[in-house]
């Protein structure tokens, strides 16, 4: 009998051991590592995305990328000098807490503002290109990402060379104020005169339009293209569904404002997915050399 109480006993202090044993914490897998996709919300792995231009394998759903990463996208390596890149907003109306959120979003992007303008090679044909960012305050045209949009539209024609010009925006920055409206009709302006210097030098402009583009941006320069382009499941219109809705009391589509709605109403020319947006402006670019050469 005592042998079973001590060996009870020895089992029991094993237990107890184990018990105390501190227990080992999963590991967490860093955020970095899988992305979620947020219209099928599968899981991806952040190198199938990078291989797969950032664009769900599953759905064909782009993710949000970066004005830098598009360029690397398409612009050929090694051929881009960026143009304004210390260009930035001020502060016209003392609007409370802006200029604070201004140097934040400046911190956490890297960048100066929503849209960073330059010349390079597509496919070994030169351009200029201007590429908005949601990341820098979703977008939206400020007095500097008029101006900016401004000069590279005048460089091109200055230079006679193709514009692309690729959309993403909230539409104009509130901050601003009338500043922020006036650059809709300045941005315009200078693609009109743009587009009238083609009559002689062959001028071309392509917008490529990204999720999304609406707002002041959608009422200007976003659609005044020659040729307009867009990825797929884009949101593109002015105003928001839900205010059309409460304007005009009727129920909208649900794919209403979506690119392939867009298209469909014949505002825009084609829908190109992300990873074919390169081959197709090399092939627009490429018509445009051989017709100013004829």
């Amino acid at each position: 009998m005592d042998n079973l109480f001590k060996e009870r006993k020895n089992r029991l202090d094993v237990f107890r051991k184990w018990r105390k044993k501190p227990i080992p914490k999963a590991k967490e897998i860093p955020d970095h590592v899988f992305m979620s996709c947020s219209h099928c919300h599968t899981s991806v792995a952040m190198m199938d995305l990078v291989s797969n231009h950032y664009v769900c394998p599953k759905c064909h759903h782009p993710f949000k990328i970066s004005a830098r990463e598009r360029i690397r996208q398409l612009i050929d390596e090694g051929t881009f000098k960026e143009t304004d890149a210390k260009m930035i907003s001020v502060d016209p109306d003392d609007f409370p807490g802006y200029k604070d959120k201004l140097e934040r979003l400046q911190k956490q992007t890297g960048m100066k503002e929503a849209v960073i303008t330059g010349m390079g090679k597509i496919k070994g044909l030169p351009c200029v290109i201007g590429v908005m960012d949601s990341n820098f305050f979703m977008g939206s045209m400020s007095a500097a990402v008029g101006e900016k949009i401004t000069r590279a539209i005048e460089l091109a024609t200055k230079k006679k060379l193709p514009l692309i010009l690729c959309c993403t925006s909230g539409g104009a920055r509130m901050q601003e104020g009338i500043v922020s409206l006036m650059q809709m009709a300045k941005t315009s302006a200078a693609l009109k005169r743009h587009s009238d210097s083609g009559l002689d030098a062959g001028l071309l402009s392509i917008i490529v339009l990204t999720h999304p583009t609406t707002g002041g941006v959608s009422a200007s320069f976003a659609m005044l293209g020659d040729i307009i382009l867009s990825e797929p499941y884009a949101l593109v219109g002015f105003a928001g569904k839900r205010v059309i809705e409460d304007t005009i009391h009727e129920k909208l589509p649900d794919n209403f404002q979506t690119a392939e709605f867009v298209l469909e109403k014949g505002f825009i020319d084609r829908i190109v997915p992300r990873e074919k947006m390169k081959e197709e402006l090399g092939r627009l670019l490429s018509f445009h050399c051989k017709r100013s050469i004829s």
